[in-house]
């Protein structure tokens, strides 16, 4: 006769681990679609001009962005047009330290094909984009482009 044996001489039972790679790429997938890139707060009005001959630009990583408009807090900051870098207002002897500091922020090699994109309300006085120019000239930066959206024919 055989013997039977009570015992438990295989301990406790492994855990099927085969679809946790789904479960990990499925969490991936979902936090990068519903993940947003860190975007400016505009803190100016800005109804951009209209144009008739437009280019997308190509690398949006090489371009720095000058917003020139009226203020959307009328009552604190007036009516006169006014310059925001990034997410606060700034004068036209703060662009030059603004554009260096962009520049640093670049690899060495994308620093010569940097882009300043200036988007101004379609009422600003050329006064104020002529300073912000003059400005971006003593900086270096001679890629300027101009932010527009298509005309209605």
């Amino acid at each position: 006769m055989a013997k039977f044996r009570k015992g438990n001489k295989g301990g406790q039972q492994k855990i099927n681990t085969s679809s946790l790679p789904d479960i990990v790429f499925m969490l991936l997938f979902f936090f990068m679609v519903s993940t947003s890139m860190k975007e400016v707060t505009l803190l100016v009005k800005i109804k951009s001009p209209e144009a008739t001959e437009l280019t997308k630009l190509e690398k949006k990583s090489l371009v720095s962005y000058i917003y020139i408009g009226e203020p959307l807090s009328s009552k604190k900051y007036g009516k006169e047009p006014r310059i925001q870098l990034n997410d606060a207002f700034a004068t036209v002897d703060d662009i030059e330290s603004y554009i260096m500091a962009e520049r640093e922020s670049m690899k060495e090699a994308d620093r010569p094909k940097m882009t300043v994109s200036i988007k101004a309300d379609a009422d600003t006085q050329m006064g104020t984009i002529t300073d912000v120019k003059q400005a971006l000239r003593k900086a270096q930066a001679l890629k300027i482009s101009y932010s527009a959206r298509k005309a209605n024919k």
